[in-house]
């Protein structure tokens, strides 16, 4: 049975003068061309041949011994070619370019842009890909608790937060609670894992463990006041609201670091500010 999307080791059924019919053995019915400038140098009859199959501009069955970028159910970044109405076409190594179609963008994408993606089958039998890739990833990543990952953002969800393809192939979360700062779709981020859940998908958080980012949250609020002349235009009873939206940290974390300052002599805690001594 030949396989799109796939790599096949095929055999060599047939020469012609623009290339070679392969099969999966010399009585195969199903055969594929191999054309010309593809075929490996003194190619014969009965040769084994590895080759990707997928469509050609004309939607007929092709292959290839070139490596694509992207395979049947894969997981891998590629680059926009250019784009219409009806999608993107996307760089994956083929001299045909990919379909990215509108409908499975999960926001608008621009010429030139690097896209994460998963390649799948549509309705046609044609292979296209999609930038839901989250039922492609993969759940059985080496990583455990507490150690330093890197992955693409794929989705942002106000119930959820953000998840993340680690490595570009395994599943992970960074939970609504977790979520500071400007993270958007596409973002390559660096997360610390802080759980591994029964089903392999990985929590993730922005943050180091308390006792680290302390030092960096302590950092960041002195450097807020330098910027406000030197105070804070709200104090540790702020909404926790408010504090995320100015500070990019919880509450919890504002108080902590906050009440360090205070300690050392840092700072002045006013009813409604904090100043900078």
């Amino acid at each position: 049975m030949l396989k799109l999307g796939e790599k096949q080791t095929l055999e060599v059924i047939r020469m012609v003068d623009f290339g070679a019919y392969l099969g999966e053995s010399k009585d195969s019915e199903d055969q594929v061309l191999l054309p010309v400038k593809q075929l490996p140098e003194n190619t014969e009859i009965g040769n084994k041949i590895e080759v990707f199959l997928y469509r050609d501009s004309d939607d007929r069955l092709i292959a290839t011994v070139k490596e694509p970028k992207i395979m049947l159910g894969d997981v891998a970044i590629l680059t926009v070619k250019n784009t219409n109405k009806i999608g993107a076409f996307m760089d994956w190594g083929l001299e045909k370019d990919v379909l990215l179609p509108f409908r499975e963008q999960t926001r608008p994408v621009r010429e030139g842009e690097d896209i994460l993606c998963a390649m799948y089958i549509d309705k046609s039998d044609r292979l296209c890909v999609t930038m839901n890739v989250y039922e492609f990833l993969r759940t059985d990543s080496p990583y455990k608790k507490e150690d330093k990952v890197r992955g693409t953002v794929y989705e942002i969800s106000k119930n959820f937060g953000a998840f993340v393809a680690i490595d570009d192939i395994f599943s992970g979360l960074i939970p609504q609670k977790e979520l500071y700062g400007d993270i958007k779709i596409g973002d390559d981020i660096t997360a610390r894992v802080t759980g591994v859940k029964e089903d392999g998908k990985l929590d993730l958080s922005l943050r180091e463990k308390s006792y680290i980012q302390m030092d960096t949250d302590m950092d960041k609020i002195l450097k807020k006041m330098e910027e406000n002349g030197g105070k804070l235009d709200f104090n540790d009873k702020a909404s926790p609201d408010l504090i995320k939206e100015k500070m990019q940290m919880s509450k919890n974390e504002f108080k902590r670091a906050v009440g360090h300052l205070l300690k050392e002599g840092k700072i002045t805690i006013l009813p409604d500010s904090i100043v900078m001594k």
